[in-house]
């Protein structure tokens, strides 16, 4: 009971004082509150962009009624901002463009909007471009006859946009209005052109997969050949006769898209393919900001392999060179870490190889300078000034539940901790270094926007929330705390959420949410929006709330994330069943009403507690479960597991399918019915399996909804339900 004691003395020392002070009008909290009226939704800074001097930035603010894009000085603290783009100018053919980005050219002379953004899959989106120029006030579509578009971007010069329309790359020259294929061949579910495939984009969360050179002569793509990789079909239920969806999806063991680097020359369209050797993906590639050079990352198939490769653009032959490798006896993580210093000789790497994520300064000779050191994780690199040799990045140092902005120099010397309050510090800097915009938030406390020196000095609040800060004392939210928790082999952390006047010499039930999954933390000390305010639902129902990170999950290290390597969910279920274990033995536990809650890794974590640890659990809910590793991504489930050729007992001995004979409570099983990501085909299965054993459980399908199962009333009818059902079976 670590840390128990305590956090019941806080929960009664809290009580104590509000008990004593004036009756307030505490509001009647639900799910409608919640998923309907999104209440607990706080307030961001849209569009934050950094302009080249590196002393301005702009975003998006509402002037009369008008989204527009605003000019601000970082030192003028005080100033009016200047109006760039007056959104009563964005009007097209008497048509009002709905704006929801924007880029700058390389002089800031005009601006690449995006408007009428529809979502594809999780990241990729499809959108109509307009070009702005910012001295004569004149809107253009980019392509009115190839639209819509996705992933259009400026050349270095600013003189050429690149973007692609139905798998093949275009080039628009600005001054001409001239446009010109660069690819012909791009065809649905065969060839991709500058663009990346499905579980490239889910898996390596990589969509943008071209770019500029410096000089903006060349560009370099990836191609992608999806012809041999087996389709998958979804089920639309919009008309009379329902609609086939059908695209690539490469499951565990199957064929991936055959994928090559080329380099294209924009003055006369002639494309040169790359040699890279023997790899099965090409998870990123990137040129530097200082010389017509490429370096290109290629990864074997067990994902345990990394390669970086320098090629020269300007070098006829453009033969590829490989600089640094990566070897790990599980797998090597892929980011968007990759820098380039000024000296063109070195670049900047996070790497997990002394046991823990660390920055190195990698040569192309090979050589390698660790940078950061230390038990703890770097979780994000944010860049470097090379005129104070000063980077700069966020780490869990002060635990795996925090984040904190700190700087180092390039040596390793003189790490400074710069963010002031504790809890999680997302921050975004200016170009060259000199400012940045946090984003702070703790367990219980929304999200505050600040703009603030490098060296951490507050200039400005520019968001605070104060009104959802006020909502959440009306709706008499309680305070989570952060726990230790026994797992099955060592500690764990975790949080605890109380009812509301909360009494420990009585027994209540207790409501798990958890994740689980490699690499990611359900345990934050970061304001949690909807997700958390049912939470505080949950509670004044009368049910403790416990969140925890089993074994696998992220910031304590390599040892402790790889440690689930090749048997998903044998070691997680584990430190489930021992944390059910230590709770029920809580005096302020009602032992006999244990339940599970958890959303796609977490409805597989769910769906093994109620099943392997049915002597622990009474209830379960698992939305969009994997329920085998067989009919998930190949990228995804073999970074981990390897193949099921390799590796079946792995795939097999953790599946929910293979244990519901030992079910005895209460299973409910949630799915969208056009998930493209963990396919319906699971719930299935598992229906398959449940009915085969003579088991009860309960159902429901979402048509036509993606993982997210969202879109009209659906969360709010979601969360209804599993509120309906959590009180009747918990």
């Amino acid at each position: 009971m670590k840390n128990i004691t305590f956090t019941l003395l806080l929960v009664a020392l809290t009580h104590f004082i509000a008990n004593t002070q004036e009756t307030q009008n505490i509001q009647s909290l639900s799910v409608e509150n919640i998923w309907k009226q999104y209440q607990f939704f706080g307030q961001s800074v849209e569009g934050f962009r950094s302009m080249k001097d590196g002393e301005h930035y702009t975003r998006f603010k509402l002037v009369n009624g008008q989204k527009s894009i605003m000019k601000y000085a970082f030192k003028d603290i005080n100033g009016e901002p200047t109006v760039l783009l007056d959104g009563k100018a964005l009007v097209y053919n008497g048509k009002k463009l709905n704006v929801d980005g924007y880029e700058f050219n390389e002089d800031e002379s005009k601006l690449l909007l995006t408007v009428n953004r529809k979502s594809r899959y999780r990241r990729s989106f499809f959108a109509e471009y307009f070009l702005y120029d910012l001295n004569t006030n004149t809107l253009a579509p980019l392509d009115s006859e190839r639209k819509p578009q996705t992933l259009a971007s400026y050349s270095p010069d600013g003189k050429k946009v690149a973007y692609i329309f139905e798998n093949n790359l275009y080039i628009k020259d600005i001054a001409s209005g001239k446009v010109t294929a660069l690819t012909k061949d791009g065809e649905q579910n065969k060839i991709i052109n500058g663009t990346t495939d499905w579980v490239y984009e889910e898996e390596f969360a990589y969509v943008k997969a071209y770019e500029w050179s410096p000089n903006s002569e060349y560009l370099a793509y990836l191609r992608f050949d999806e012809s041999e990789v087996k389709e998958f079909t979804m089920m639309y239920f919009h008309d009379l006769y329902p609609s086939p969806y059908t695209f690539k999806y490469p499951k565990t063991g199957e064929d991936n898209s055959m994928v090559c680097l080329k380099i294209a020359k924009i003055s006369n369209g002639k494309t040169k393919a790359i040699d890279l050797g023997s790899y099965e993906y090409i998870p990123r590639i990137k040129f530097s900001t200082k010389e017509n050079k490429l370096m290109a990352l290629t990864l074997n198939r067990h994902q345990n392999h990394l390669k970086y490769h320098w090629i020269d653009v300007l070098d006829k032959k453009m033969t590829s060179k490989v600089v640094y490798e990566e070897k790990d006896d599980a797998y090597v993580e892929i980011d968007d870490n990759l820098y380039f210093l000024n000296d063109g000789k070195h670049f900047i790497r996070t790497s997990e190889k002394d046991g823990y994520n660390h920055i190195y300064k990698i040569g192309i000779d090979g050589s390698s300078q660790q940078i950061s050191k230390g038990n703890w994780d770097v979780i994000e690199f944010k860049g470097v000034n090379e005129e104070t040799s000063v980077l700069y990045f966020t780490s869990a140092e002060e635990g795996p539940q925090y984040s904190a902005l700190y700087s180092i120099h390039l040596d390793g010397t003189n790490k400074d901790k710069i963010s002031d309050n504790k809890g999680s510090n997302n921050v975004t800097f200016s170009q060259g270094m000199k400012y940045y915009v946090n984003n702070w938030s703790n367990i219980n406390t929304p999200n505050v926007y600040s703009l603030h020196t490098a060296d951490g000095d507050l200039l400005k609040l520019l968001e605070t929330n104060e009104a959802l800060k006020q909502r959440l004392i009306d709706y008499d939210f309680q305070p989570k705390q952060f726990i230790t928790l026994k797992g099955a082999a060592e500690d764990l952390n975790g949080w605890i959420l109380y009812p509301p006047h909360f009494d420990s010499t009585k027994q209540h039930p207790v409501y798990f949410n958890i994740y689980g999954g490699p690499g990611s933390n359900m345990v934050e000390d970061a304001y949690d929006g909807g997700n958390g305010a049912y939470h505080q639902l949950l509670a004044q129902k009368g049910y403790i709330v416990i969140s925890f990170d089993p074994r696998g999950t992220m910031y304590r290290g390599a040892k402790f994330k790889k440690s689930t390597y090749l048997q998903l969910g044998k070691l997680e279920t584990e430190d489930a069943i021992a944390v059910a274990q230590e709770v029920k033995s809580w005096d302020f536990v009602d032992g006999e009403r244990i339940g599970i809650m958890g959303w796609s890794y977490g409805g597989y974590m769910a769906s093994l507690a109620i099943t392997k640890g049915a002597n622990e659990f009474k209830m379960a809910i698992a939305v969009a479960p994997v329920t085998s590793w067989r009919y998930y991504d190949n990228i995804y489930t073999e970074r981990f597991m390897r193949t099921p050729q390799e590796n079946a007992s792995g795939y097999d001995d953790n599946s929910p399918i293979n244990h519901v004979d030992k079910l005895k409570g209460n299973y409910l099983l949630i799915h969208g019915g056009g998930d493209d990501n963990v396919h319906v085909q699971n719930a299935m299965e598992m229906i398959d399996a449940l009915v085969a054993a003579n088991k009860d459980f309960d159902l429901f399908i979402y048509p036509n909804k993606n993982h997210g199962i969202y879109g009209g009333n659906t969360r709010n009818h979601l969360f209804r339900m599993m509120l309906d059902y959590t009180i009747e079976n918990l």
